[in-house]
């Protein structure tokens, strides 16, 4: 693992940051404190928020995996970070896109409450598709939630 970090393969398929400030802008500012030095290197350069956490911030935390033509392209031709590659694999997810899950949460006192309130596992995407009442009162989901909400009438997607 730490060879695969060191070349760093990682940022080609997460060429952004793992969250960011929300505020009165979507991408609010103050995700450094005044003086703070931005990292150069690839897989830390993009990251929008690098400052001690306190209560009353909200903020994302989104991890994504993208496959970009460009950067996967550009990986490929590199052998440091090619080696750990299954070329053939990697170009046929290209036009796949990516994927990012969101969640918003709220900095408390003790932790954090989330904000974010939707299906993430299959067995909650499978329920709410088949019009369920959702958060289930089983989920598998680690985080709890505070919200609930219903499926539209004639079930979801209807």
């Amino acid at each position: 693992v730490e060879e695969v970090v060191a070349v760093p393969l990682p940022a080609v398929f997460m060429p952004h940051g793992l969250g960011h400030l929300m505020g009165i802008d979507t991408h609010d500012v103050g995700g450094y404190p005044r003086g703070a030095k931005r990292a150069q290197r690839p897989g830390l350069r993009n990251i929008r928020l690098n400052r001690r956490l306190e209560e009353g911030m909200v903020v994302t935390v989104e991890p994504g995996c993208y496959f970009i033509n460009h950067f996967v392209e550009e990986a490929l031709a590199d052998e440091a970070r090619a080696k750990y590659m299954d070329a053939a694999k990697v170009r046929g997810m290209v036009g796949f896109g990516g994927v990012r899950i969101e969640d918003d949460v709220i900095i408390t006192k003790d932790g954090m409450e989330l904000m974010t309130n939707v299906p993430r596992t299959v067995k909650e995407i499978e329920a709410v598709m088949s019009g369920m009442d959702f958060p289930l009162a089983d989920s598998d989901y680690p985080i709890p939630r505070c919200v609930k909400w219903s499926a539209p009438q004639g079930g979801a997607g209807k």
